[in-house]
């Protein structure tokens, strides 16, 4: 590889780190609910640099607006685009349904399907590590509260234990180290500042959209 390449390739790294270091720090003082943060938290303990790489509260630019991802965990076994839920009560989930149901004290409320929600951000990180083959970026819901599901819980979608037995049996390496830092230097550099107006732009392009926040 020449060598303006590889001083490049080091420039984009060092700067993405940085950055991550500095949105990390932005996340932990606010931003999060309590289920990402207990995820954020977890994921950090358990997976850890070089192999794996966390980014939190990413919003990437889209066609229509933008979309906000909760986590996602750059590993040399895949990149995983995670959709955190922290609900209590009952949950009733069916895997191709629009949506899903909440039964909390004798209520009943209905919730969009979380892995069709995940289905935008796979797609829009899928387009930005274009490089990378399809399948090596995979969606993953994981419900962090203490909800209980009353039907069959669907693939892909994981209680925050579960989720993190699933993540350590992923030992088959799809990504080189060079490339896990590649992909988080151009993630960290393609995000959306984390300040407040990028929150409320986010929110006013769903109530435009949906009618309500998503």
């Amino acid at each position: 590889m020449p060598t303006t390449t590889l001083i490049y390739i080091a420039i984009a790294l060092a700067v993405g780190f940085l950055l991550g270091l500095r949105q990390a720090a932005v996340v932990r003082r606010s931003y999060q609910n309590l289920g990402e943060t207990l995820v954020a938290q977890t994921l950090q303990t358990k997976f850890s640099p070089p192999d794996y790489h966390l980014l939190n509260h990413v919003t990437l630019q889209v066609e229509d607006g933008t979309t906000q991802i909760d986590h996602i965990l750059v590993s040399r076994f895949g990149v995983f685009v995670i959709e955190t839920k922290d609900y209590k009560g009952w949950i009733f989930a069916n895997a191709s349904g629009a949506n899903w149901t909440q039964v909390l004290f004798n209520a009943k409320y209905p919730f969009q399907n979380p892995i069709h929600q995940n289905y935008k951000h796979v797609v829009a990180v899928q387009r930005l590590l274009d490089f990378l083959p399809a399948d090596a970026v995979k969606s993953v819901v994981v419900f962090a509260g203490e909800a209980e599901f009353k039907t069959e819980i669907p693939v892909g979608v994981f209680r925050l234990n579960d989720l993190i037995r699933y993540l350590g049996e992923q030992t088959t390496e799809v990504l080189s180290i060079n490339r896990v830092q590649f992909c988080v230097g151009r993630l960290e550099t393609a995000r959306l500042a984390l300040t407040g107006a990028t929150d409320v732009e986010h929110v006013e392009h769903l109530e435009r959209k949906f009618g309500r926040r998503r």
